[in-house]
Parts: structure tokens; C-alpha cells; sequence
């Protein structure tokens, strides 16, 4: 008999939502092993859980056994009006068409209340909503329908301990959309053949599965490989024949593809002016060469501070956190780099804040007006939170948002390249450059930067910040090759 978990909600939806992730699992495929984050992310949120679980003084621990006698235990606890039940175990049997399923659940804790008892999970995202956790709701909505499968009645509540602390009340329902959706990995699980979902760099980029189905992509040239075909683009070319880069081309040109309809929310869209972009990714990828649009439009300057952050989310910290501003001047005269960072006490935070402007001002006062060049929108947007959080000193951080350069835009506008992203990380090796701490990302320095927080032992602390540094000033560099390597394009 074919099981369903309350697990293979986050498998469906997360990193991002994938169809064929759960076929791959389920029929065994290997699974690249958990990255340095992926497992910050598991020992913040079991830490997260133990605390909670400190709470409750008369708890009963159901996590030994196998699944039945853990199942048994369960009911026996709940039987004898245990004051809280830590990792129970739910299942029951249910038909989806016409075969039978068995659907185990494991929610972190019952809790008593009255002749009830409580569902609760433990988790540290802090938005529990449709449009950020929709899995974390089905969790707990199937927990509920397993609880009043066996129980005969509904549960008490059920609830989030979120990684605010707040405790978050989902809505039971009677459990039907989380039904709807384990009726569909049902569907998904036991498919005689893979399920297609297109590829997507930022998409499939934390997938255990990714070595496989990237490389498949690639082999085949898959269309979804041109960065501005969205999923639903692509989807609707298959349907209509159009598997390949090649495909695409041979039967398309930017006119006809402009005329191209895919769905865009609830109804049809053409695809338009996008077309013109498109095709000539297309050309790029197929031909594997570059292809200059116009010629970069970057101010010229004799020097360039290289600026990039690295930061932690929500989840991972009480604040939306920049832990680390990294400057440095290159050009004419270049400069030092000047990493500006969080301090580890109570005021850290605010510590690298004003560090930074102190930084930004030493190169304002030397330099003058000089554009501080960023990939993407990052920067200036934290820029912004911290101006609210902390406020301006001098008006330098207004100072350096009036001399912000995004690099990543002119180099959209500037060149098609046969890549499948823009990510700094892929343009920097298309143009050769090379890294000491090669294959890390800023998840890496962000498991790193944790570990340094939760470690007491002062030598590896400072071991690690020098790590993170170095990723950070690398950044700088790669940021200030690409630079140069567009200037090398600019026209007499």
C-alpha cells in the first residue's frame, strides 16, 4: 500500500513547487546530500522545537519504535488524558479512486484542552500564511482530519508555534484541501513515468534533484533554459510541439512568437514585446556566443566602489538581518576592502549599520562622488530598511542610494549571453573569473555566519568570519571583472 505523509507537502512545495519532485522521491532516486544551510535551517528549527518542548513540564515522548508501536503508544496516552503528547503518530486509511492509501501524520505536539486535545507544530518560519507556508497549512489540516478519523471528533485547534513564538491558529475546515492536494501526490507517486516541469535556475537551484533534472535540461536544450520564458510560457510551447532551444527557433521569429498566447493568471496573454528578448537569448544559447544589444551605458569614472551585502532572513534571525557590508574602491586608485560587520552582542546589528557609514564616508571624503556598483536590487532595498531601523548619520547612507549602480540591468540591456542566468555567479564564470572559495554561494556564508554565532569558542569564530570575508571580498572582485569586461564593450 502506497504512503502518504503530511512530509510530502513540504516536498511538493518546497524549495519551490515541483510535480516531479515527488515522483523522484518516491520511486528512491539520489538525493544530493543537505547543503551547509540546509542543515542550519534543520538545527535552528529542531532547537526551536526543544525550546518550545521546555515549556511543557508532564509530556509524553512517543519519538522511539517502530510506526505501529508508536501509533499504539499514541492512543494509549491520549486514553489515559496525558497533559501533552510529544511527536505522536496519526494514520488512517483512505481511498483515492479506486485504491486505498495509508495517510500517516506526525505533528510535535498534542496538547489537552477539555475533553480535546490540541494540534500543534513547531516551525520557524514567521509568516504561517497561503502565499508564504501553504504547506505548513496542510500539515496541520491533515493532522486534523487523521485526529478526527481516529478520535471521532474534531481537534481542539489546531496551531502554529511560529519562529516569532506566536502561536498561529489555522483554520480546520475538516481537512479537504489538504485531501485535494494528497489526492493529487497520489496521482504524482504512483505515475508510470516522470512528470514534466520545466526547469528554472532560480526554481531548481536548492533541489536535491537538481543534478538530475538541470543536466537533463541541458542535454536536451530544453526552451526553459532561455531565461525570459517563464514556466507557463514554456508549458504552452510544449503543447504546442516546441520542446527545444531549437524548436523554438526553427518555427519562431519575434513577430509570430510575439502573437504567442500562454495563460497569465486566470486568463490568456500574448507574450509581446517580450518576444524580441527571447529570441535572441534563444540565438545566444544556441549558438553559444554573446550577442551586444548596445553598447553598456556605464558613467565613466576614474575609480568604482564594488558593494555587496551579505544577509540573513527573517527565519534565521529575530531581525531581517545585513551582517556583513563589504567596500572596496577599484580603478585608478584602488583602496582596501572595508568590510563592515555585525558585532555578536546586543547592539551588533546597529554596530555594522553605523560601521558602514563610517566606511562610506572615509571613501566619500577621499574619493568624492563615486558610484557604488551592486548586482540587483538588494542592496538599495536594505539600504531603505535600515534608514527606517537605524536612521542616517551625516546623510551618508542618502549619499550612497544618489550614487547606487545596479550592474546586473546594464548587463541585461547590453548583452545576450548564452547562459541560463544572470546570477553574478554564472556571468563571472562565463567571463573566466576565478574564485578561491570556488562552488559556495551566499547560503554557504550564511550556514557559516550561524555557525559563528552559536559557536562559544572564540578561535573558530574568527576562524569562520575570515571565511565569510574572503566569500565577500571575492564578490567585490568578481563584481569589479565584470565591470571591466563590460567596459571592454563600450563603443569609441
Amino acid at each position: 500500500m502506497v504512503r502518504l505523509t503530511a512530509s510530502d507537502f513540504v516536498t511538493y512545495f518546497r524549495p519551490s513547487k515541483c510535480e516531479n519532485r515527488i515522483y523522484l522521491r518516491h520511486i528512491g532516486k539520489k538525493e544530493s546530500e543537505p547543503s551547509p544551510y540546509d542543515q542550519v535551517l534543520l538545527n535552528l528549527g529542531q532547537k526551536h522545537e526543544t525550546r518550545h518542548l521546555s515549556s511543557f513540564t508532564d509530556f509524553v515522548d512517543i519519538r522511539e519504535g517502530s510506526l505501529q508501536e508508536r501509533e499504539d503508544k499514541t492512543k494509549k496516552a491520549i486514553e489515559h488524558n496525558s497533559p501533552a503528547i510529544y511527536h505522536p503518530i496519526l494514520t488512517s486509511i483512505h481511498k483515492f479512486g479506486a485504491k486505498d492509501y495509508q495517510i500517516i501524520g506526525e505533528p510535535d505536539f498534542l496538547v489537552k484542552q477539555d475533553d480535546k486535545y490540541i494540534i500543534r507544530d513547531s516551525k520557524i518560519s514567521r509568516r504561517i500564511t497561503e502565499n508564504d507556508h501553504p504547506e505548513i497549512l496542510r500539515q496541520v489540516e491533515i493532522y486534523g482530519w487523521l485526529y478526527e478519523q481516529n478520535f471521532k471528533k474534531p481537534p481542539a485547534s489546531l496551531q502554529v508555534h511560529s519562529g516569532t513564538g506566536e502561536i498561529v491558529i489555522v483554520p480546520y475546515g475538516g481537512g479537504g484541501k489538504a485531501l485535494a492536494l494528497l489526492e493529487h501526490i497520489s496521482n504524482l507517486k504512483t505515475a508510470k513515468t516522470e512528470i514534466y516541469t520545466p526547469a528554472g535556475w532560480s526554481k531548481c537551484g536548492g533541489c536535491p534533484f537538481n543534478y538530475y533534472c538541470w543536466l537533463r535540461a541541458e542535454k536536451n536544450r530544453d526552451v526553459a533554459l532561455v531565461p525570459d520564458v517563464d514556466q507557463n510560457l514554456v508549458l504552452a510551447l510544449k503543447n504546442n510541439g516546441i520542446n527545444s532551444i531549437g524548436d523554438l527557433l526553427q518555427n519562431y521569429d519575434e513577430e509570430t512568437l510575439a502573437e504567442f498566447k500562454r495563460p497569465w493568471g486566470e486568463r490568456m496573454q500574448k507574450v509581446g514585446k517580450k518576444s524580441v528578448s527571447i529570441m535572441r537569448m534563444a540565438r545566444a544559447i544556441s549558438d553559444g556566443k554573446e550577442i551586444l544589444i548596445q553598447s553598456p551605458q556605464i558613467p565613466s569614472y576614474p575609480n568604482y566602489v564594488m558593494f555587496d551585502l551579505e544577509g540573513l532572513p527573517p527565519q534565521l534571525d529575530e531581525l531581517e538581518k545585513i551582517y556583513l557590508w563589504g567596500t572596496q574602491v577599484f580603478g585608478n586608485h584602488p583602496g582596501d576592502y572595508m568590510p563592515a560587520t555585525a558585532g555578536f552582542g546586543v547592539e551588533g546589528d546597529r554596530e555594522g549599520w553605523m560601521q558602514f557609514l563610517i566606511n562610506a564616508s572615509a571613501i566619500f571624503n577621499e574619493y568624492g562622488d563615486i558610484p557604488f556598483v551592486h548586482w540587483h536590487h538588494y542592496e538599495r532595498v536594505k539600504i531603505d530598511l535600515y534608514l527606517e531601523r537605524y536612521g542616517d548619520q551625516n546623510e551618508i547612507a542618502q549619499r550612497v542610494k544618489s550614487n547606487l549602480l545596479d550592474l546586473l540591468p546594464i548587463t541585461q540591456y547590453s548583452v545576450a549571453l548564452p547562459l541560463p542566468s544572470y546570477s553574478l555567479k554564472v556571468v563571472e564564470k562565463h567571463i573566466k573569473f576565478k574564485r578561491t572559495l570556488e562552488d559556495v554561494a551566499g547560503n554557504w556564508a550564511m550556514a557559516m555566519y550561524i555557525e559563528a554565532i552559536e559557536t562559544e569558542d572564540v578561535g573558530k569564530r574568527d576562524e569562520l568570519m575570515n571565511q565569510i570575508l574572503t566569500y565577500n571580498k571575492e564578490d567585490l572582485e568578481a563584481t569589479w571583472a565584470v565591470l571591466e569586461w563590460l567596459k571592454s564593450k563600450i563603443s569609441d
